[in-house]
């Protein structure tokens, strides 16, 4: 279950925010406006800006995986430099790139494993713990908040960009 709420789930709610970042692009072509009105745009005033919600999304699903398999300190370093749509697009890539060397099998013993962060102060959950009450709405509070900012300012995106492509069974 872990691999598939990161690794598959992560990468796809990833994949679908590079995707609103297109339309991002092209309406600020269309519109004529710089695409870094966009990227610095926020919801409001003590929220992060549109860089920061995909730099945190971005971090929040590679930290997941991380952090359920033991695997902290291979985990890639992001100096949150990024200020272009370019650089961010690179920065899902290679998150995605890195979700994409776990396997099924890397996430055994997830679920017992304790797990804590800096912020933390010695405190810890149990992976499930992890993944259920913290990753998981982490990504989606995160991804929600860019994919808010782009539709707030007029980027057209809706609900299918947001969930992306259903397993629809027939």
């Amino acid at each position: 279950m872990y691999y598939e709420i990161t690794v598959v789930q992560f990468s796809k709610m990833l994949n679908n925010l590079a995707a609103i970042l297109e339309k991002a692009e092209l309406a600020a072509v269309q519109k004529r406006y710089d695409m870094s009105v966009l990227l610095n745009a926020r919801l409001a005033p003590d929220q992060f800006n549109l860089i920061r919600q995909i730099q945190i999304a971005c971090d929040t699903a590679k930290l997941a995986a991380a952090r359920l398999t033991g695997k902290v300190d291979d985990a890639p370093k992001h100096d949150d430099s990024e200020t272009t749509l370019a650089e961010l697009k690179t920065r899902i890539e290679e998150t995605l790139n890195y979700l994409a060397s776990f396997s099924e099998s890397d996430f055994a013993g997830a679920s017992e494993r304790q797990i804590s962060q800096p912020r933390w102060e010695g405190k810890y959950v149990t992976g499930a713990e992890f993944a259920i009450e913290h990753a998981m709405p982490n990504l989606y509070f995160h991804i929600t908040t860019a994919y808010a900012i782009l539709r707030h300012n007029g980027v057209d995106v809706g609900k299918k960009d947001y969930l992306g492509a259903m397993p629809y069974k027939v």
